[in-house]
């Protein structure tokens, strides 16, 4: 049997053309979801790892919060145990201090000086007292300058007075009025170093 192609050869070369086309069309259709899948897959897979990563990020900070919260906690209790050490050594230099002042002021006191009255209010100290002359006064604000244990020493107030010692000797005498603030163990520094800028004076006591 003989077949005979009626059709132009031009007809079927347009439909063999057509025909790649559609299935080149097909193939890229195809190959652009495989593409995108693929992407989509590796996208995935990369956000997968960086959750898993901040999840493990977020289990850390949360172990570094509880170890901070845990140091906070042992800073403020060495800050309470170093606040109950002072306490205990103020308490025990305290203890003493009553024998530095009388030990400083026996020690200070110059000639021509007696005191009459002397009282301690915590590291306040307040004496008064009786000196031949103004210049005795002046000679114990310089001793109580250089002493270690008493500091701060100022004159309230000075008047003078005759005092009888018999009825035929009346003396001129100073009577005085002085603060003072007496020093803890932990309060005293060290020597201070050479060329260090020398103390302040004693105030000056007017002259009769």
């Amino acid at each position: 049997m003989i077949l005979i192609n009626l059709l132009p050869h031009r007809v079927l070369a347009r439909k063999r053309r057509r025909d790649a086309f559609h299935a080149t069309l097909l193939g890229s259709a195809i190959a652009g979801v495989l593409v995108a899948a693929g992407v989509y897959l590796l996208y995935q897979s990369r956000i997968a790892d960086q959750q898993a990563r901040n999840q493990f990020l977020q289990s850390e900070i949360q172990v570094l919060d509880n170890q901070i919260k845990q140091i906070a906690t042992l800073e403020s209790e060495i800050t309470a145990l170093r606040a109950r050490q002072a306490a205990v050594e103020d308490l025990q230099s305290d203890r003493n201090m009553p024998v530095h002042l009388l030990n400083e002021l026996a020690r200070r006191l110059p000639d021509g000086v007696y005191l009459t009255e002397m009282k301690q209010d915590g590291q306040s100290v307040a004496i008064k007292g009786v000196a031949q002359s103004n210049e005795r006064v002046s000679e114990l604000l310089r001793n109580l300058a250089e002493s270690t244990w008493l500091a701060s020493a100022q004159l309230g107030e000075i008047s003078f007075a005759n005092l009888a010692l018999t009825p035929r000797d009346t003396r001129r005498v100073a009577n005085f009025a002085m603060t003072m603030r007496l020093l803890r163990a932990s309060d005293l520094t060290p020597p201070a170093a050479p060329g260090a800028a020398p103390a302040a004076p004693a105030p000056a006591v007017p002259r009769s």
